[in-house]
């Protein structure tokens, strides 16, 4: 074999021509493969393409029997080309027969030839087939004609990814990349979405791959190289980042990876090979992300996603992305991928084209679940590696029933898929014929079923739910979603048309809850080792009691001559309700002063969410008009689980017999001192947890508008009085085994009880 200075680039430069030319697939890739071997003087060159049922089929060789194209065939893993394909590793032998995973194919007529190279065709990582020459004599392709190959590769990987393969594809054959997927999750919220993929952080698509100039390429790579670093290294210095912890040695991390001076070898070496910075990116990266999904320490496994989010962050440098786009081109029925994801993220997209999202990591009372719950959104969490899986536009199925991710589903699954639409919309029509009735269990006892709120397109679903009012509205939302701080004027305006749309019924307004997972971008914190028991919610307001006297004193204006229900969140001790009353108070009186409308009633009102409360009950009770208890975080402090952690979010049932007591305890204090109370957490909308929420006492639950109707279905049959009767016998005796959920999935069976 020739010396190949020069080689790779006229190749590059000759396979860019070809792939401009107005050719059929087939003639195509037989003279890219002629092309190849005559650049690299081999006496044969084959592709072979990764088929959806695992099978290696030849689709186009220079050198080998041409009747053997669409008929050789090797399992992933059998043979030279199965091993190349399964590893994702090249091989380079001198004696291709000698090798243990030699496969003979007497079809082909190759045993003439001993010398092999053979690359894997890698597009993020992922096998999509293998490109190999051979010659006769014995002997090892040198490093740059490795390199050569490798890069080639690419330009085959495009062709295949851009589909058009398919038409060279045996009738009832897919192609890997075009293979239904199906990938299990858990389940976060209930509902079936059809739609297409939208990648949350989608990967840059590298189309202009071959360069014209390599010295400008390396020029911009390092351009981009330098921005990057300057990036990491302001992310380090800033002093609002703590200089200890897990997130100081990511990014750590990070800078090392970026400094690395082997890792840019790499990427020139690319470059002069022919192609672009970007594409010399993407290369490097596909080749490290295939050596590394082979490791088994965990610990290195993690690195590789640092590594891919760098080298994603530089692609982004190279190319001037800005970010998603969300106009034109957004799909009406979009299913968002993402690794992790923030409620504000979500509500950036465009909340009437979003049919669901599918999550690799978080748990199920993660806030943008909860957000995705309110917008009425199914949700499939811990779904390992389907971003990967998935490219956008992908047709897909989210499952949230069975906890299923379909990707590219066959035509016949999508058939079914459609006909359990169509029956859960039937079965939301029934819920809707119950929005006038009266929500009265069958023993006489009035429910009042409310709803969760936190953004203006959450009010039509009051009429459209049949709520009796909105028992939670989360005002951080609105700071959430916000570039800058909401002003004065802003916050007033918002409360007034929340008000307006609400028409006569009640509002629960919820204070400012941010601090801990609930990043506001433009107020610093500060780093916390524990967010969730940390500077939030009250503590932090108290702590800026500007912040909350604006709020405050907006939601006083914004209620005047109507009734405000306010409530305070995360009340550690009734001492922070005093100091809220006395700021309350003091805005009362300055609007007063200076002849403001003031609401013709207020009521003050405390959630109940630290365990700590369980011991001031009666003094709480004293303090406030009314009570609400959060029983996410309620649940997550008395169990001692992370509930973002998903190793534990799930270890522990809300619905077991310690949690149980503990609300029943609430019910019991609130009865004693004729404080009215509600829960106001998730546990209230499903079914079963709603009714024993009903069993313990509480005749006050809201929910998300979408639980309503199957809520309201259940205590239309239910028997409150024997519920509690059951429930107590089971809550009060210490010895009992039974799960509290079996106890009360047995009586809704024996009481016809839907759920």
């Amino acid at each position: 074999m020739r010396d190949l200075s020069g080689g790779p680039r006229v190749l590059l430069r000759r396979l860019r021509e070809l792939m401009a030319e107005p050719l059929e697939p087939q003639e195509r890739l037989d003279r890219i493969v002629r092309q190849i071997a005559g650049n690299m003087v081999a006496e044969v060159c084959s592709v072979y393409v990764l088929r959806a049922d695992g099978v290696l089929e030849l689709y186009a060789t220079e050198g080998l029997n041409r009747e053997a194209v669409h008929l050789a065939q090797l399992k992933m893993g059998q043979g030279l080309v199965g091993t190349i394909a399964a590893s994702a590793q090249p091989l380079n032998l001198s004696d291709a027969q000698s090798h243990p995973a030699f496969r003979y194919l007497p079809e082909t007529g190759e045993e003439i030839y001993h010398s092999f190279l053979g690359v894997p065709i890698l597009r993020t990582g992922r096998s999509l087939g293998v490109l190999v020459v051979q010659n006769k004599a014995s002997r090892n392709y040198r490093e740059e004609e490795l390199e050569a190959l490798e890069t080639t590769a690419m330009v085959l990987a495009e062709m295949i990814a851009t589909g058009e393969l398919k038409k060279i594809t045996k009738p009832g054959l897919e192609l890997d990349l075009t293979r239904s997927v199906t990938v299990d999750g858990d389940t976060y919220n209930d509902g079936i979405g059809l739609g297409y993929v939208v990648l949350h952080e989608p990967r840059i698509v590298v189309t202009n791959l071959l360069n014209e100039d390599a010295e400008k390429e390396i020029r911009r790579l390092a351009e981009a190289m330098g921005s990057l670093r300057i990036s990491i290294d302001d992310m380090l210095s800033r002093r609002d980042v703590s200089m200890e912890g897990e997130h100081r040695e990511v990014l750590e991390t990070y800078r090392m990876f970026a400094h690395d001076q082997g890792w840019v070898r790499k990427l020139e070496e690319a470059i002069r090979n022919g192609l672009t910075a970007e594409a010399a990116v993407e290369k490097v990266q596909s080749d490290t992300k295939a050596r590394m999904m082979r490791l088994t320490d965990p610990y290195l496994r993690e690195r590789m996603h640092d590594f891919e989010d760098l080298a994603n962050r530089l692609l982004r440098q190279l190319t001037g992305y800005t970010g998603r786009t969300t106009g034109e081109g957004f799909p009406s029925d979009a299913i968002i991928l993402a690794r992790a994801m923030g409620a504000a993220e979500l509500l950036d997209y465009p909340r009437s084209n979003v049919r669901g999202l599918v999550l690799e990591e978080g748990a199920v009372t993660s806030h943008v679940v909860i957000v995705a719950r309110a917008m009425g959104i199914p949700v499939i969490g811990q779904a390992a590696g389907v971003v990967a899986l998935a490219e956008n536009g992908d047709a897909v199925i989210i499952d949230a029933d069975e906890g299923h991710v379909h990707l590219r589903p066959m035509a016949d699954h999508r058939r079914s898929y459609e006909e359990k639409v169509r029956f859960r919309a039937r079965r939301q029509e029934q819920f809707r014929a119950l929005r006038a009735v009266e929500p009265v269990t069958k023993d006489g006892q009035r429910i009042a079923l409310m709803m969760n709120a936190g953004l203006l397109v959450d009010l039509p679903q009051l009429s459209e739910s049949g709520a009796e009012g909105i028992g939670l509205f989360r005002t951080e939302l609105q700071f959430m979603i916000a570039s800058t701080m909401p002003k004065a004027e802003e916050q007033e305006q918002f409360y007034r048309n929340v008000i307006k749309q609400a028409a006569g019924r009640t509002v629960t307004f919820r204070t400012l809850d941010i601090g801990g997972d609930k990043v506001v971008p433009y107020f610093r914190g500060h780093e916390e080792e524990n967010p969730a028991l940390g500077w939030r919610a009250i503590r932090l307001s108290l702590d800026r009691p500007g912040l909350l006297r604006t709020q405050l004193r907006a939601l006083l204006k914004a209620s005047a001559d109507t009734e405000l229900k306010l409530m305070v969140p995360m009340v550690t001790e009734v001492s922070e309700l005093r100091m809220v009353r006395e700021l309350l108070q003091k805005e009362v009186q300055h609007l007063s002063r200076f002849g403001h409308g003031l609401p013709r009633k207020l009521q003050f009102g405390a959630m109940l969410e630290v365990p700590a409360l369980l011991w001031q009950l009666d003094e709480l009770m004293e303090a406030v008009d009314f009570v609400s208890v959060g029983s996410n975080d309620l649940f997550q402090f008395s169990m001692a689980v992370d509930r973002g952690n998903a190793r534990v979010s799930d270890r522990f049932d809300p619905l077991g017999k310690p949690f149980l007591r503990i609300l029943r305890d609430i019910v019991r204090g609130a009865d004693r001192n004729k404080t009215p109370v509600t829960l106001c957490g998730e546990l209230a909308s499903k079914p079963i947890s709603a009714m024993a929420l009903l069993g313990i006492g509480f005749r006050s639950i809201s929910m998300s508008p979408a639980s309503i109707g199957p809520v309201k279905a259940m205590l239309l049959g239910l028997d409150v009085a024997a519920l509690t009767k059951a429930m107590d016998e089971v809550l009060d005796d210490h010895h009992a085994l039974t799960p509290m959920r079996e106890v009360l999935a047995r009586f809704a069976e024996s009481h016809n009880i839907p759920l």
